[in-house]
């Protein structure tokens, strides 16, 4: 069974920095792509950030500049490095792992449980 794992969230004034982790466990043989996505109150989920073993790292348009994110191949973990918070970025933020290889060399994606990242002062 995989599972991802995210901590980090938390309350942060404006302008200042948070970063998330998320690690992946479970009998895993690979995974092509990490991402973060963001899903704030009455708004749909979007994508922050993703970073991938054979691809540009893309960001949304909205973090570009500020957010970092981090991908080891080799240990199933991802990073997202916020900085120069602002109020908007205010969601839970979800990890999500693309092309999860298995034993059986099935592909599957998975997804986090969430954190809460709140920007208020």
């Amino acid at each position: 069974q995989v599972q991802l794992v995210e901590s980090g969230g938390g309350l942060v004034q404006p302008g200042g920095s948070l970063r998330l982790s998320c690690a992946a466990s479970g009998r895993i043989f690979g995974i092509k792509s990490m991402a973060w996505y963001r899903q704030a109150e009455g708004q749909q989920r979007e994508l922050v950030a993703v970073a991938a073993t054979s691809a540009p790292t893309t960001y949304a348009p909205s973090v570009r500049g500020r957010f970092i994110i981090s991908f080891d191949a080799v240990k199933y973990t991802s990073f997202l490095q916020m900085n120069s918070l602002k109020s908007e970025d205010t969601a839970v933020y979800y990890c999500y792992a693309e092309g999860v290889k298995d034993y059986r060399g099935s592909l599957r994606n998975f997804w986090g449980q969430g954190t809460q990242v709140t920007v208020s002062s």
